[in-house]
């Protein structure tokens, strides 16, 4: 029943979509820094400056390996378009009515595998895109849509991180922090030597002083980036989730998707491990209807009052409403 037409709300001016040119700025941004960092450990570090040729053909074959897969998951990360429902609400267009709208809703929604509601406990419903929000989505302000799985939007990716593209997100810090790692390990030595006066006096030392400071920074930053998300794919939830539970039946549940660890990683990666690395959409279901567990298993939430675990609701189960 998700199937259908999808309106959009109005696209906005003229004048609004020449300001969206803006948000490139920090794509280009980081495209230029990553330029940069190629030209001078390749060019500056490696052909220059380092006189072993084992060394060297070491040091490029590594870097050529991860500078790949760096920029093809941030190619993925940028260019995946954010999938968003399809479903159309109609019938809301005849109602103004708050309580009446509510009354439609619920009678869609009954047939549909959706276990969240708004915090007041009504149909979670986006009133930009006129469609029904099946859980865990969100509407994007910047990207002017409503997002599956919306984990944030990335301004350093001019992009929602979503269902669509969350693997290539985590893989995108895993390889850049990797890539950050590498030239710091690298390249400390010459950058030893470019203090201790070992370096012949070219435009290279330069070159190896700030790409050091550079990937150095950078490495701890993405450090604890990926580090949260880690975290976050461990316990099933999103970003938005992290600082807001997403309201069961019951009432708001931050483990209400959790899985345990193994499963809520497979959620996102897939059960085949030869795509694990990869940056090729292997992410588990449809985007629409998530498997959950309202388990407290977390030490974090107090233990369910009757005592016992609730079962297990299964909406994979139900994907034939999708169909």
């Amino acid at each position: 029943p998700w199937n259908g037409c999808l309106k959009m709300a109005p696209s906005g001016s003229r004048s609004v979509d020449c300001w969206r040119v803006l948000y490139w700025i920090p794509v280009l941004f980081i495209s230029l820094i990553v330029a940069w960092s190629y030209y001078a450990y390749v060019v500056q570090l490696c052909i220059d400056t380092i006189e072993n040729m084992g060394e060297k053909i070491v040091y490029l074959l590594v870097y050529h390996v991860l500078f790949i897969m760096f920029v093809w998951t941030y190619w993925q990360t940028i260019f995946t378009k954010p999938m968003n429902p399809l479903k159309e609400v109609k019938l809301l267009e005849r109602e103004d009515r708050r309580e009446s709208q509510q009354e439609i809703l619920r009678r869609i929604a009954k047939d549909l595998p959706i276990y969240t509601s708004t915090m007041s406990g009504a149909i979670r419903y986006c009133d930009h895109c006129l469609l029904l929000k099946p859980d865990r989505c969100h509407h994007c302000s910047a990207c002017d849509m409503c997002i599956l799985k919306m984990d944030h939007h990335c301004p350093w990716v001019n992009n929602c991180v979503g269902f669509a593209n969350y693997k290539f997100f985590m893989l995108f810090l895993a390889y850049s922090l990797l890539y950050c790692l590498f030239i710091t390990a690298t390249d400390l030595q010459y950058f030893i030597q470019f203090w201790t006066n070992g370096l012949p006096d070219t435009q290279a030392k330069f070159h190896i002083m700030f790409l050091f400071f550079a990937a150095s920074m950078f490495s701890v930053s993405l450090a604890f980036l990926f580090a949260y998300h880690c975290w976050l794919v461990c316990k099933n939830r999103s970003t938005l989730e992290a600082f807001r539970a997403p309201t069961f039946q019951h009432g708001p549940d931050k483990n209400g998707f959790s899985l345990g660890t193994s499963k809520n990683f497979r959620q996102v990666f897939g059960d085949e491990k030869k795509y694990w690395l990869l940056p090729v959409f292997s992410s588990l279901g449809d985007g629409c209807s998530f498997p959950t567990c309202l388990v407290n298993a977390d030490p974090e939430q107090p233990s369910s009052p009757s005592g016992r675990n609730p079962s297990v609701k299964r909406s994979m189960a139900q994907n034939e409403l999708f169909i």
